[in-house]
């Protein structure tokens, strides 16, 4: 049977643009995290990063609005693009937590959830990037997933150590709250993968 109305595949280009661009909010914390100085200015690297995510994910949308024929799921590209905008939400929330909190000497675990996540988005543009072919994107999610189971058993030991070690009960929520918001970030790559996975088998 031959198609009338040609799929419209530009959707694949945006999400590889999209999850570069969380790739590159990941690394500006990374980075914030690995040489603690000029806090405010990293931070405001991060936001700026973020604010341009947005404009990709209501890009995407306003695209889905007007495509007639779409490479996959109408619901699966909203969920898809939905994803990746919360991880680098939940970047810029941790990072906005650094400034409004004073935090001056984060944990090293917060550093260690910074690395999952650059391995994550790093994980999720090759896994957008394969999508059309739709080749060993499924490699990808699996290790998504490994690295949140990661990002639970680091967070977990750093936060029973904060309860056992930290006096001040003020600066004990700031950084419970820190390590709990990076490790979101951490679940909501999980969610990315989670739809790719479901793209991949759907067309399977």
């Amino acid at each position: 049977m031959v198609r009338l109305v040609p799929r419209e595949t530009k959707f694949f280009d945006m999400f590889s643009e999209m999850s570069g661009n969380l790739e590159d909010g990941a690394r500006v914390m990374l980075e914030l995290f690995r040489n603690y100085q000029d806090v405010p200015a990293q931070v405001q690297k991060i936001k700026d990063i973020e604010h341009k995510g947005d404009d990709m994910t209501h890009a995407v949308l306003i695209k889905l609005n007007q495509t007639f024929i779409t490479p996959f799921d109408r619901e699966d590209i909203h969920r898809l693009a939905s994803s990746i905008d919360d991880v680098l939400d939940f970047i810029n929330s941790a990072a906005d937590r650094l400034v409004n909190y004073k935090i001056t000497d984060p944990p090293p675990a917060a550093l260690k959830l910074a690395e999952i996540i650059l391995k994550q988005a790093q994980e999720i543009t090759q896994g957008v990037r394969l999508l059309e072919k739709n080749q060993h994107v499924l490699e990808h999610c699996v290790e998504i997933n490994r690295l949140e189971n990661d990002a639970d058993t680091v967070t977990r030991a750093a936060i029973s150590n904060l309860f056992d070690s930290e006096k001040d009960p003020i600066r004990l929520i700031k950084i419970k709250e820190l390590l709990e918001v990076l490790e979101l970030a951490t679940d909501k790559a999980e969610d990315a993968a989670n739809v790719l996975e479901t793209v991949v088998l759907k067309s399977a």
